[in-house]
């Protein structure tokens, strides 16, 4: 079966080192945007496993560590806790150190605070591959199709005649290139904004998670109605100063 002469066989056979280095540039562009977008959608769909323990099994404890348990490890929701935990127990140990001049109220909420810093810094890692992928991409394409353009007005001027067969190769080249510029930007950029709303959404939850887990140290009762399931009927509050 004959090659076309018009297809990515003949593009990268025929085309120079410019056109092939564009060609696995975009190649590698689109390699990276799709590890990111696939990576942080399995760990957005962790992350909202996690938000749904944090909002029910985590308050159906009789205490903070039991409910740290239901929330397993490596997630923020586990770490805020656990954050908490560190920083009330501290708090109560460690007598006339400077932090005593700060209220367990705001002693609690720098470090709720900090862990969640922390894990709204980890949600954003890889994004700025994305931002950069869908933004530069299609540039990166324009330029493979100026150069393809050039190699075409190069053919006519060797030639002396503007016939197709002089042209038809190099004007393929700076179409494909195009393409491949738009392929690699559009998913990338689709990616990043499905990403920033799960972010946001994961980051609101963990924001409600920690604001509760304030009002349990601080009170000994969760901020909302101490944990009224979907049935109606009242959990047992989480046990936290003096039985953390």
């Amino acid at each position: 079966m004959e090659v076309s002469p018009y297809g990515l066989e003949s593009l990268w056979v025929q085309g120079d080192i410019i056109t092939k280095g564009v060609a696995i540039l975009l190649v590698g562009m689109s390699i990276a945007s799709w590890y990111v977008i696939l990576t942080k959608a399995i760990s957005l769909l962790r992350l909202n496993r996690a938000a749904s323990k944090a909002g029910h099994q985590f308050w159906d404890t009789t205490s903070v560590h039991e409910g740290v348990a239901t929330l397993g490890n490596d997630n923020p929701f586990a770490d805020v806790a656990k954050a908490g935990i560190i920083a009330m127990s501290h708090h109560n140990t460690h007598q006339g150190h400077l932090h005593d001049q700060l209220s367990v109220s705001d002693w609690i909420t720098l470090s709720l605070r900090q862990a969640i810093d922390d894990a709204s810094a980890k949600l954003q890692t890889g994004m700025a591959v994305l931002a950069s992928v869908g933004s530069t991409a299609p540039f990166v394409g324009l330029f493979g199709t100026v150069w393809g353009i050039y190699h075409a007005l190069v053919a006519i001027g060797t030639s002396g005649q503007a016939s197709i067969d002089k042209v038809a190769g190099p004007v393929g080249e700076s179409l494909i290139m195009t393409a491949l510029g738009l392929a690699v930007a559009i998913p990338a950029t689709f990616g990043y904004n499905a990403l920033v709303r799960g972010n946001k959404s994961t980051m609101a939850k963990l924001n409600k998670f920690g604001f509760d887990l304030h009002a349990l140290f601080v009170t000994g009762a969760r901020a909302a109605t101490e944990g009224n399931d979907k049935s109606g009927k009242k959990n047992p509050p989480l046990t936290a100063v003096g039985g953390i």
